[in-house]
């Protein structure tokens, strides 16, 4: 049996840059579980079901990745899953401190489960959830920083709250 792994996150919304870091765990994994954590705390933009939509519709040819929802602490989640890896994206300096910090603290934890970080292509390096959010909502062109499914989604949405995302 391979490594099965999570990739936890917020994903709200998901970007490009998530995406290839799903792609490549997808080929490191035997199966990678795309682990959307439910938190209102942090006033999301999508519910967790659009955002469980937005990434199976962008993921829906890689037949070893799935997407599941989680509360709690994520080393629970991944022993749920059998996972021994927990996958993280790392695009700049400031990301490795929190991100280091975070995989002692589950190593502490859960000793059996590994943290694995990529970093995304280069193209992707800048790109995170907050900035499209920001970016989108004072009109700018979001292409190629998130798939279209989920341009749809933010078009969507601001319609619907009848003002900018």
């Amino acid at each position: 049996m391979g490594v099965q792994a999570i990739y936890p996150g917020t994903f709200d919304p998901p970007t490009n840059g998530h995406l290839d870091l799903v792609t490549r765990g997808a080929r490191l994994f035997e199966h990678l579980t795309i682990a959307i954590l439910s938190n209102p705390v942090k006033n999301p933009l999508f519910t967790v079901d659009e955002r469980v939509e937005m990434l199976q519709e962008a993921t829906h040819q890689l037949e070893n990745v799935s997407v599941e929802t989680f509360d709690g602490l994520m080393v629970d989640f991944a022993r749920q899953k059998n996972a021994s890896a927990v996958l993280r994206g790392i695009r700049a300096i400031s990301d490795y401190e929190y991100e280091f910090q975070m995989a002692l603290m589950n190593r502490r934890l859960a000793p059996e489960i590994e943290t694995v970080f990529l970093q995304p292509a280069g193209r992707y390096s800048f790109v995170s959830s907050r900035m499209v959010k920001e970016v989108f909502s004072f009109g700018g062109d979001v292409s190629g920083l998130v798939p279209a499914n989920v341009i749809k989604r933010l078009k969507r949405q601001v319609k619907r709250s009848g003002s900018s995302a």
